[in-house]
């Protein structure tokens, strides 16, 4: 039986993670969250690396915590789920997660942490501690406040009912939905113009969505010694691609 891991690749700019346990509809053992938040910085570190894509093997995304490991002593396994999300939430690059069928509990947990969510129809989310009787992490519970407003994320908190994608893109909690089959094309296709704009940009704008104040001169800074303007200035003048050099 193949062993729960994350898969990693990286090619044409793209970091690809994938959640694979398929016995459990990819459920994240304790071992594989305590797992990502190391692949995380290393992919960070890569310079080849523009985008970081979060998914799952086969026809689910992720079906949340492995219950079997909810049995362990304390909160050792809410700690780990919640060091993994803020490692993702602080990945310094855009991230995107691709979500196919199942997306629950952890799994809705991780894909709330990454900037954007492109889902296939068909997809469900739910995030399901009310039936279990855990208490949903603040960090989390105000990230996922901040995704889809107040009443949206007590509707899935209280009721730990999944939400199809129509629901999911009304409220936020999606950014696009995409047809059965044309998921990884789309994603492909969105990956390649996000490598093609400015990191300098993307950074910046990270930082600042994510509430950072005191960054502005800093960034300022980065932009003075980037050389991102004046060739993304000179490209848009001589119609043709820019060549960002930030971050390579």
């Amino acid at each position: 039986m193949e062993q729960p891991q994350l898969e990693q690749t990286v090619a044409d700019g793209v970091a690809t993670v994938v959640i694979s346990n398929p016995a459990k509809r990819n459920a994240m053992t304790a071992g594989m969250w305590r797992a990502l938040p190391g692949l995380l910085d290393s992919l960070a570190a890569d310079p080849r690396v523009r985008v970081l894509v979060l998914t799952g093997a086969g026809t689910t995304f992720c079906a949340g915590a492995d219950i079997a490991s909810l049995r362990e002593p304390g909160d050792e396994q809410q700690s780990l789920a919640v060091r993994a999300e803020e490692a993702l939430a602080a990945f310094p690059k855009p991230t995107l997660a691709a979500v196919r069928g199942y997306c629950v509990g952890g799994g809705s947990q991780l894909a709330a942490a990454c900037d954007l969510r492109f889902a296939e129809e068909g997809a469900l989310f739910g995030i399901t501690p009310a039936k279990l009787g855990i208490v949903y992490p603040s960090s989390s519970t105000r990230r996922l406040v901040s995704l889809v407003g107040p009443s949206a994320a007590k509707y899935l908190l209280f009721s730990g009912e999944l939400v199809d994608t129509a629901r999911a893109l009304r409220t936020g909690l999606v950014d696009e939905v995409l047809p059965a089959g044309e998921l990884g094309e789309r994603v492909a296709e969105f990956t390649r113009v996000l490598v093609s704009r400015s990191l300098l940009t993307q950074a910046a704008a990270k930082e600042f969505a994510a509430g950072r104040t005191d960054r502005d001169a800093y960034w300022a800074e980065q932009a003075r010694g980037s050389g991102d303007t004046a060739e993304g200035v000179a490209a848009f003048l001589e119609r043709r691609a820019p060549r960002f050099t930030y971050g390579v």
